[in-house]
């Protein structure tokens, strides 16, 4: 402890002491605490210090400014850390000890008010959010996504749909769960509202129900989410699925005979795209949604291929018929889209629903549905006994079998054998004059597709 410069601390003393402008620091001790002393830098800015001997070692802690604390203040300070020191304890671990629990005490405040928020989070907020991250899988579509969002809608909106101009919107039939309490969607609660919702639109519930299943199952494993929602998901129910019943076995299909009044049905609509639209769903196969977002890069003039964006296999590769060929070449290239639309934001066909049910209507084809044009591909080759597993792959379906699965591998040529068979049929049937051999110059003319 040095012993120069030791002086009984007074306001006057400390107030005239100066560092000299030669040292990097100076001190000024006091003789009524030893351990005690004031500390001063060329800046002229003067600290509090504790020294005293610990375990053969010299410490020093730093007690305040100046400004902060008086003397009396300080040398009581000194005191208690001598104390410390006297009995064998490092002041240093003492505090580091205490602000170690300072933090973990207000780490513990935050969690608590962090799960109190999160108590509380409704299921409407937990579904934004878990709309937004899954939007960003390969495995969801848009048509899935636009499902969520129409499920969960709380209505209120002017209609945009045909006929009801002027009207308002419908709650869908997971709005009244969206502004519960996450923690509050129960077994019971999911039941009761299935009861009510099967009353007035059990189809509508039941998509709901399957979206909300899903939706609850990645809650269970979301870390911040799981201790909200029961280990056992509340909506696999048995008095759930009993309430909404099972979706009844789709039937609509065009039969042989009804397909030459359904293509010149369609062909009478006044928008060629949407008539062209729905004739290729019906020749390929292929879901609406996959129709809809074909853009002109996807056409392979040079092989015949057409790449589709398969909801299930990511992309599958078709061939393109001549008579879909010669539909598509008819079309106007206004954007990037084929089945393109000026009115629509993003520049392409979205909703074919309208003007199919008024062109089944007028050839009396009432409940026929675009999923119908769907299962009418594949019924309609039961006639010209193409192999089931030709059927499926043009289709988009999984292999059913193991040995589709892992040894049949069809060329896009070997397809397009297959295919071009389904295509002539379905033409003849319809009574459509169509000249295969003459439409690929038409088509190839003034076209600068890959």
């Amino acid at each position: 402890m040095p012993q120069q410069n030791r002086v009984n601390l007074t306001a006057g003393r400390v107030d005239a002491f100066q560092c000299p402008q030669d040292k990097a620091q100076a001190f000024l001790w006091d003789t009524d605490t030893p351990t005690l002393a004031l500390r001063a830098t060329p800046t002229g800015r003067k600290t509090y210090v504790f020294e005293a001997r610990l375990n053969g070692s010299t410490i020093r802690i730093n007690i305040g400014t100046l400004a902060d604390w008086p003397i009396k203040q300080a040398r009581l300070k000194a005191q208690g850390l001598k104390m410390l020191v006297d009995s064998g304890t490092d002041p240093r671990e003492v505090e580091r000890d205490r602000q170690a629990a300072a933090l973990d005490k207000k780490s513990a405040a935050a969690a608590q008010k962090e799960a109190a928020k999160v108590a509380t989070i409704t299921v409407g907020e937990v579904w934004t959010m878990y709309l937004a991250e899954r939007r960003l899988s390969p495995k969801w579509g848009e048509r899935h996504y636009q499902d969520h969002i129409a499920k969960a809608a709380p209505g209120g909106a002017p209609s945009t749909r045909r006929g009801y101009k002027g009207q308002l919107t419908k709650p869908g039939p997971l709005a009244a769960l969206m502004a519960l309490p996450l923690n509050t969607l129960s077994a019971p609660v999911i039941e009761a509202w299935a009861a009510k919702e099967a009353i007035t639109r059990a189809t509508s519930a039941r998509l709901g129900w399957r979206l909300l299943k899903v939706f609850l199952r990645w809650c269970g494993e979301h870390p911040t989410y799981s201790t909200l929602v029961p280990a056992s998901n509340p909506a696999k129910t048995t008095k759930a699925r009993e309430s909404l019943g099972k979706a009844g076995r789709k039937k609509d299909v065009l039969q042989r005979g009804q397909l030459g009044t359904w293509f010149a049905a369609v062909q009478q609509i006044q928008n060629p795209i949407i008539a062209a639209a729905l004739q290729v769903m019906l020749l390929t196969g292929a879901r609406p949604g996959e129709v809809l977002t074909l853009e002109w890069t996807d056409v392979n003039t040079k092989w015949k291929g057409l790449q589709i964006r398969d909801k299930v296999e990511g992309e599958r590769e078709i061939p393109a018929t001549p008579y879909l060929l010669h539909l598509i070449s008819t079309l106007p290239r206004r954007n990037k889209w084929i089945f393109s639309s000026p009115s629509s934001a993003d520049g392409k066909l979205t909703d074919l629903n309208n003007a199919h049910t008024r062109a089944c209507k007028v050839a009396g084809l009432d409940g026929l549905t675009l999923n119908g044009l769907r299962r009418s591909f594949k019924s309609l080759t039961e006639w010209i006994d193409i192999p089931a597993g030709v059927v499926a792959q043009l289709m988009g379906h999984k292999p059913s079998a193991t040995a589709e699965k892992h040894y049949t591998v069809r060329p896009l040529e070997l397809l397009a054998i297959h295919h071009e068979k389904i295509e002539m049929w379905i033409l003849e049937q319809a009574d459509i004059k169509f000249d295969a051999k003459t439409t690929p110059v038409k088509l190839l003319k003034g076209m600068s597709l890959r």
